[in-house]
């Protein structure tokens, strides 16, 4: 296409204009930013969030699996494009590293993690608070809550609160970080992503509902009241509609048409340990019962027991350093003659998940009196652990070979052969043998490194941890930073491209990767089709992570899950029963279904109590009645109808609007990428040379302001998912560096009034529209408009004409450059007072019509508002007037006692008792009458607010005026 100074002004502003419409063109920019392959329901779910510009939220609540990450990820890419950058995000401690890298790689959008050292280092370097950055902030549930006087003094754009559902409590008032979080963050925008937003009871979505918006839902009392068992057909439909302005909510089973899910088949590999092993393990196990343990610190033991008890399950490898180190430890603390305060030092290096784990494990007893001084009681106590700590560990030194691992071989080689048997079935063009194994320990995972040394994996295998500091590793990054140097696939964080290095070293060269949990979360292996659960999480949410590296979108095979089972542990089958048959993690098309992981409250809570069946059980007859009480009662849980209730209160999936959206997506991003490319060539002319079929160009010189803009070469991602392959070229985009420059020249070239040849026949495409206009010439002018009311919005506005004053349409003047022009040479032209006039009035008309229609728009907004403000009103009244009806029948009820009463004492008295009453009640009219007039005003003021914000106030800005000919 030839391109104009006239087109490139034009696409330009419409490129970076503001939206506020609920179509595609409102995430335009995110679209076109985002390097993934989006699927409709996602786009879907980011304009439902951005839908209702009076809304304080939303929840977005997609079945596992189905990218709410994405969704969010678009509402923030589209958010930090219209320079709305005061954005939150508040989520679990151990999801903060892959939300960082996937806002990187997949948005390109800078973040900072906040923790008590980047928080103290940047109150250090003077910034009093520290939530203020130029840069996506992300921090944990426990640290949002230690900061929430910070979080409230920042005005943020957005707070995205992933994982929501650990909120969900929040109601009973009693849970301080939901609490801390919903106050700090309740006068500003918020999406809630969790896919289980109803779990055990109704109360816990309001608990959600309320962190959004207090004005959603009267108050609790009165939600009760009306919805607490939803009796009626009509109390049912009420919620549903109450509900969909807010939560948004699709199942996989939903979106197959477009997401294609493999199966996954399980494996067990049973193990029996020797005689040794199993001596240790019941002898470690009847320690960890007694009722005083002085090695582990007293605030803590529930948490380094469960520690314990996994490492001990792992190898010999992993407990006996672990059990050295609490040798240390004790003896330490008998040399200072206090107690144990702390784990030994170096257990988060053995157990990488320990930090995590305190967090989740967080509401144990703190220690009474750490610097009391010890009884000699206590001193001998301490002494006779100690013994018991080194016989342990020196059964464990003695064990050199692990039965477990003796097994590993035998494993493998059946995960891949079953593996490859899929790839066959379903016409693999190459076979290969990809296997990721999991384990919950560091030294376990160097024991099975070297384990696989002496067999035909010997140099196919290679370790994935929280640090990778092992001279593998390093050798594996230094050889991927050296072969991308000077390329976009370089973050520049150290950590992330240490995980970058390994996983393309998995993919393309290595069969093995040998992980800890820190694999679980934030890395994709699409490529592989093996898991093996060499160590078996009892949280059964962490195990479907696992298995969700594999067995995700984007999985051409089936996905072989191999589980390793100790048979000589009557618990361990019994968990791994729970774990397969009642989650159902390990076969079928979607795994562990979001139904059956809701009937616990939460993984930990589950795995808790497991732990405490293992803790407290000494016979297999009491370990078969504690299981079979706790799958007794998930059963019934399961059985109870959570699923049916969930899907019918919060599912609005409408495959008519996801179609829609599909088809609007696609033509948004092909014409939204056709303008940026026309901008870029024009503006770049002599600056660099173009390959027009392959979308890309060699940026060989350049304008000191581009110099923040590396010379090379350059690639538009027309395909997302090819665009992480681009080796050795810059990914051109939107956000880009230069585009950002050439964006900003073109808005402000200087155009003056010329005549453009429009040349219709040449242009490759049949528009109809502008047919009429072959063979004729008139006059054109383009204005951007303004408005800031609700919500910024730009609008780019027409006026056409033709030479014997035809007016000519909106979409005509539109799509005249979507055709090849040419500017006539020679001085520039003058517009005469009648055409100037009439253009005007065009123009004028025009935006008149234009801003008329966006206040419809914004008037239904704010009916909704307004019905929304009229229930809970009425929702209030019901339940103040509920207090006082209950009032007037205690009242009823003692005068009728009063009347039977049998003596003149007895009367007196029964009356004093209905004078308290009635005073009560006269109280609580008047609390009554002062609280229903309180929500009069408290809806005045809401009222007044978006009165404000309905203010439209508008600005014009002439972009140019231009003689046309259509030839």
């Amino acid at each position: 296409m030839t391109t104009t100074a006239y087109h490139a002004k034009l696409f330009a502003h419409d490129l970076t204009r503001r939206s506020a419409d609920d179509g595609t063109d409102r995430l335009s920019s995110a679209l076109s930013d985002a390097q993934v392959d989006l699927n409709p329901h996602q786009i879907e779910a980011a304009l439902f969030a951005l839908r209702n510009p009076f809304s304080k939220g939303v929840i977005l609540a997609d079945e596992v699996g189905l990218g709410k990450t994405i969704e969010a990820g678009l509402l923030l890419s589209q958010l930090w494009a219209e320079r709305r950058r005061k954005l939150l995000i508040i989520l679990p401690a151990n999801l903060r590293k892959q939300w960082s890298q996937e806002l990187a790689d997949k948005f390109h959008l800078p973040s900072i993690i906040l923790e008590a050292k980047s928080f103290n280092e940047a109150i250090r370097g003077r910034n009093l608070n520290p939530f203020v950055q130029p840069q996506i902030v992300l921090c944990s549930f426990q640290f949002a809550r230690t900061k929430d006087t910070y979080i409230q003094q920042v005005a943020w754009d957005l707070v995205v609160i992933d994982e929501a559902h650990r909120l969900r409590n929040v109601y009973r008032g009693s849970n301080k970080i939901a609490t801390a979080i919903k106050q700090a963050v309740a006068p500003y925008t918020k999406v809630l992503l969790t896919a289980t937003p109803l779990q055990n009871s109704l109360l816990e979505l309001y608990g959600l509902v309320s962190i959004i918006d207090e004005y959603a839902f009267g108050d609790l009392k009165s939600f009760k009241a009306k919805y607490s068992r939803l009796s009626s057909e009509e109390d049912f439909s009420e919620l549903r509609e109450r509900l969909k302005p807010l939560c948004k909510r699709t199942l996989r089973k939903q979106v197959l048409e477009y997401v294609k899910y493999t199966s996954r088949h399980a494996l067990v590999q049973e193990f029996f340990p020797t005689d040794d092993e199993q001596r240790l393990y019941d002898e470690v196990s009847e320690y960890l019962q007694q009722p005083i343990l002085y090695a582990l610190p007293s605030g803590q033991r529930q948490l380094m027991t469960l520690v314990l008890r996994k490492l001990l399950a792992s190898s010999s490898y992993a407990i006996a350093h672990t059990l050295d180190g609490l040798v240390k430890k004790l003896e330490k603390a008998l040399a200072e003659a206090a107690l144990v305060d702390a784990p030994p030092e170096d257990l988060g290096e053995n157990w990488e998940d320990l930090d995590e784990l305190t967090d989740e494990w967080d509401g144990e007893d703190d220690p009474e009196d750490l610097v009391k001084s010890l009884t000699p009681a206590e001193i001998e106590g301490m002494q006779a652990e100690v013994l018991q700590l080194r016989d342990f560990h020196t059964l464990a030194r003695s064990i050199i070979q692990n039965s477990k691992g003796e097994n590993l071989l035998t494993a493998l080689r059946r995960g891949f052969s079953a593996a490859v048997d899929a790839q066959k079935r379903q016409g693999a063009a190459t076979l290969q043998q990809k296997a990721v194994i999991f384990t919950e320990s560091r030294r376990t995972q160097e024991y099975l490194l070297e384990l696989l040394a002496d067999t035909e994996f010997a140099g196919k295998a290679i370790l994935f941890n929280g640090t990778n500091n092992d001279p593998q590793s390093k050798a594996i990054y230094r050889r991927w930073m050296e072969r991308h140097a000077g390329t976009d696939r370089i973050s520049g964080s150290p950590t992330a491209d240490m995980r970058a290095a390994l996983v393309d070293c998995f993919r393309d060269e290595a069969s093995i990767l040998i992980a800890t949990e820190a694999a679980a979360e934030g890395i994709n292996l699409q490529f592989c089709n093996l898991v093996v659960n060499y160590d078996l999480p009892w949280n059964p949410q962490r195990i479907e992570q696992r298995i969700g590296r594999c067995h995700r979108y984007g999985q051409k095979f089936d996905v072989v899950v191999v589980n390793f089972l100790n048979k000589r542990n009557a618990a361990d089958v019994r968990v791994y029963q729970l774990l397969d048959e009642k989650f159902r993690l390990f076969n079928g098309v979607f795994g562990a279904s979001d139904e059956v992981l809701g009937v616990v409250e939460s993984g930990v809570d589950f795995e808790k109590r497991i732990a405490n069946i293992y803790q407290k059980c000494r016979s297999p007859g009491q370990i078969s009645f504690e299981f079979d009480a706790l799958q007794s009662e998930m059963e019934s849980e399961i059985a109870g109808g959570q699923q049916d209730a969930r899907e019918k209160l919060l599912n609005n999936f409408d495959i008519e609007v996801i179609e829609k959206v599909k088809v609007q997506s696609a033509q948004t991003l092909d014409t939204f990428n056709a303008r940026l490319w026309s901008v870029t060539r024009f503006m770049l002319d002599g600056y660099a040379t173009f390959d027009e079929a392959g979308h890309d160009f060699r940026l060989e010189s350049r304008k000191t302001a581009w110099n923040d803009c590396p010379l090379g070469n350059y690639r538009m991602a027309v395909s997302k998912s090819d665009s992480a392959d681009m080796a050795g070229q810059h990914t051109y985009r939107l956000g880009h560096p230069l585009a950002q420059r050439l964006l900003a020249e073109a808005q402000g070239l200087q155009l003056p009034v010329s005549e453009i040849a429009f040349h219709f026949p040449s242009s490759g495409t049949h528009i109809a529209i502008l047919e009429p206009l072959v063979g004729q010439s008139g006059w054109l002018a383009c204005s951007r408009y303004r408005m800031d009311a609700i919500e910024s919005e730009d609008h780019l506005v027409f006026a056409g004409m033709t030479d014997d004053g035809q007016v000519i349409s909106t979409d005509q003047c539109r799509r005249l450059f979507d055709l090849d022009g040419v500017v006539a040479e020679g001085l520039p032209l003058v517009v005469g007072q009648s055409v100037e006039d009439e253009l005007n009035d065009q123009l004028a008309t025009r935006w008149q019509a234009l801003a008329e229609d966006i206040g419809k728009r914004d008037g239904s907004w704010f009916d909704v508002e307004m019905d929304k403000l009229d229930r809970w009103a009425d929702d209030r009244r019901v339940s103040l007037k509920a207090e006082l009806d209950d009032l007037e029948q205690k009242i009823r009820e003692k005068r009728r006692v009063a009347r039977q009463a049998a003596n003149i004492p007895d009367k007196l008295e029964r009356q004093r008792e209905l004078r308290k009453l009635e005073s009560q009640r006269d109280d609580a009219w008047r609390t009554y009458d002062q609280a229903s007039r309180d929500v009069e005003r408290k809806k005045d003021d809401l009222l007044d607010d978006m009165g404000n914000r309905m203010k439209q106030r508008t600005d014009e800005e002439r972009l140019f005026v231009v003689r046309w000919r259509v030839a």
